[in-house]
Order: structure tokens, then C-alpha cells, then sequence
């Protein structure tokens, strides 16, 4: 390749880089965040990962059989500090 065609193909790249980029940030802006009003079908019993209390409970009380403690069970891990 000579010079100039080489030139031609870096200036091409970038005009295709920006041209991506600029698109990838028009996209960005149709992404919004649900507004509170529409958040009211996540707040439903069924759409929580633990709907059953007491299925719950039991969880809880063999993890806390197993682990010979309780509390924290927002965390990870298996109690042998490997997380």
C-alpha cells in the first residue's frame, strides 16, 4: 500500500469509529428509568424470590444449622471464607 491509501484507510477507521460511537450514544438516550408509578407490578408478593414465608423460614433455619450461625443472609459464601 502506499502512503496516501494508507492515510485514507486510518481516516475511514475513525469516521467509522465516530460514526459508531455516535450512535451507540443516541441510543442511550431512550433508555430511562422506571418512573415510580410504573414500579407497582414489581412490588408484588409473586415477583419476590422468597414469595412463600414459610419455605422461607425453613431455608433459613437449615442454612443456619449448617453454618452454626444466623444473620446476614443478604451475603454470599459458604462460610469458609472462599465467597
Amino acid at each position: 500500500m502506499k502512503h496516501g491509501q494508507q492515510h485514507l484507510m486510518r481516516v475511514a477507521r475513525c469516521l467509522a469509529a465516530l460514526i459508531a460511537m455516535g450512535s451507540l450514544t443516541a441510543c442511550a438516550g431512550l433508555i430511562n428509568p422506571p418512573q415510580p408509578w410504573e414500579k407497582s407490578l414489581l412490588a408484588k408478593p409473586e415477583m419476590t424470590m422468597d414469595s412463600d414465608g414459610l419455605e422461607a423460614q425453613f431455608t433459613q433455619h437449615i442454612l443456619g444449622s449448617k453454618e452454626g450461625s444466623s444473620g446476614g443472609y443478604g451475603v454470599g459464601g459458604g462460610g469458609c471464607g472462599c465467597n
